[in-house]
């Protein structure tokens, strides 16, 4: 049985697959001494591939991780503002992971990493209806109808958001605590919505995605899914 190059790499935990993809097209990558520059190619996986020059990683099981993001790191290998990355602030003994997504610079809370860059793709799609969950805090004057409005969706600056459910924790003054769930995640979505409505957001933290939460994690820790869980939650949907 065969698939394409960049799908078996990504599947080596090299990178994603949308990199895998780039690095072909770059002309990095070779399959029995031929330079392949096509993602169309396919391959069984007993062939030599390397990446410039070099062995791909053995395939490792599948593992999957929440992460605590702290606040003040970007969700990058290599940031080209030189700012502290998620990846250099990882624990010394985890083996090489990509993120499910990304948050943004001032946002925290929950990140999943996997060893698997195919499983990361999977993870990221909308279509898999998976809900993110999120306690954001923000300022202004809260209209409980627009609140309510956001689960019809809404365009910002030409964008069209799906479906959020924003419901208030608690107010106090001008600033009020908000559960936010959605099931798409765009670039900077909440901050977006919100503003809006005439809210800014000043603090917001994932508490969930899919089946997995935060929980009690600290920033900074992370926290390994057991392999029993792993496959029971994933495994029929993702072939693990």
């Amino acid at each position: 049985m065969t698939e394409r190059l960049a799908k078996f790499m990504a599947r080596s935990g090299v990178c994603s697959r949308r990199g895998a993809e780039e690095l072909i097209k770059q002309k990095r990558v070779t399959v029995n001494g031929e330079i392949i520059d096509t993602p169309a190619y396919n391959v069984e996986g007993n062939e030599k591939i390397l990446l410039d020059g070099e062995p791909l990683p053995q395939k490792d099981i599948t593992r999957l991780w929440i992460y605590y993001k702290p606040v003040g790191l970007v969700t990058t290998h290599k940031d080209e503002k030189s700012r502290p990355t998620v990846f250099e602030h990882l624990p010394e003994d985890m083996p090489r992971v990509i993120s499910v997504g990304r948050l943004d610079l001032n946002s925290e809370g929950l990140l999943l990493l996997t060893n698997n860059g195919e499983l990361s793709r999977k993870l990221e799609l909308p279509s898999n209806g998976w809900a993110r969950r999120y306690k954001v805090r923000v300022h202004g004057s809260v209209d409980e109808k627009k609140l309510a409005d956001l689960k019809n969706g809404v365009e910002v600056e030409g964008i069209q958001y799906g479906s959020i459910k924003a419901e208030i924790i608690t107010i106090k003054g001008t600033n009020a605590w908000l559960m936010v769930t959605l099931n798409e995640g765009k670039n900077r979505e909440i901050r977006k919505v919100m503003k809006s409505i005439g809210l800014e957001v000043n603090r917001l933290i994932r508490l969930s995605y899919g089946p997995f939460q935060l929980g009690s994690l600290k920033p900074g820790e992370t926290k390994e899914i057991p392999q029993k869980v792993l496959k029971e939650q994933l495994g029929a949907k993702f072939s693990l």
